[in-house]
């Protein structure tokens, strides 16, 4: 058996960590079978004091870069990187390529959508309207404050997006049930031809007869004891009863 010399490699013996492996005092094979070097009984390296090993028969550049030694700096270092690093082909006593770095981290999630916008305010407010035109008894013409006050209905319009106009039409009891009805929608007619006449559409007016329904006034009977003693006090008592309600239904623009 001979010396096999290191070559420039094996006098610095490459430093990993801050230790070199010259440094180290026992190579140990992990496996001592057919080591390709000479080694002790306790599987450590024999070397000369100039730091030469001594290859035995078994010895091959393959088995040399293949055999595993304890405490390898790295896991592909063998122990021909001690004893034959000249001949070692890359990347056997080569540091293994650092670790990729770590994946990004992901994107933040975009930040979630800003509140919705209040609601505007308000730009018109709903108004509603009522007046009474009356009727002269067994009539469906208006009587003149009955106009009056439909003229003023009308003028309380100006500015208001109209929806709706609904008259109702009433009578008083006096009569049949059938008839007063008829009379009731003559009348709710009337005040819807008036209101024609002031401009309103056609279509925004609605009628409606409910005869002597929803009386506003209970007069007695003149059969009846009390204050009303003959049909015409009767007739006269009854007069708040023969009317048309009329409600108008709309949105104005609110002031700022």
């Amino acid at each position: 058996m001979k010396f096999i010399k290191l070559g420039l490699v094996a006098a610095a013996l490459m430093t990993v960590s801050g230790v070199s492996l010259a440094q180290q005092k026992d190579i140990k094979i992990v496996d001592p079978r057919e080591s390709p070097y000479v080694i002790s009984p306790n599987g450590v390296v024999v070397m000369n004091p100039f730091g030469l090993c001594w290859r035995t028969g078994f010895w091959t550049l393959e088995r040399a870069a293949t055999t595993k030694i304890e405490g390898a700096p790295f896991p592909n270092w063998t122990v021909g990187c001690v004893c034959d690093r000249a001949l070692m082909k890359p990347p056997v006593c080569e540091p293994p390529p650092p670790p990729p770095p770590p994946p990004a981290p992901p994107p933040p999630p975009p930040p979630p959508p800003p509140p919705p916008p209040p609601p505007p305010a308000p730009t018109s407010e709903k108004v509603t309207f009522a007046a009474d035109a009356l009727f002269d008894f067994d009539k469906a013409t208006l009587r003149p404050e009955g106009r009056a006050k439909l003229d003023d209905l009308v003028s309380k319009l100006a500015g208001v997006s109209l929806e709706v106009i609904i008259a109702v039409g009433y009578t008083d009891r006096i009569g049949s049930d059938a008839y007063n009805l008829k009379l009731s929608q003559r009348r709710a007619q009337a005040v819807k031809d008036y209101l024609v006449t002031k401009g309103i559409e056609p279509n925004r007016v609605y009628t409606e007869g409910k005869g002597e329904a929803n009386p506003v006034k209970q007069c007695a009977d003149p059969s009846a004891k009390g204050e009303i003693r003959n049909q015409k006090q009767l007739i006269d008592c009854l007069q708040p009863n023969r009317r048309v309600e009329v409600e108008v239904v709309g949105t104005r623009p609110v002031k700022k």
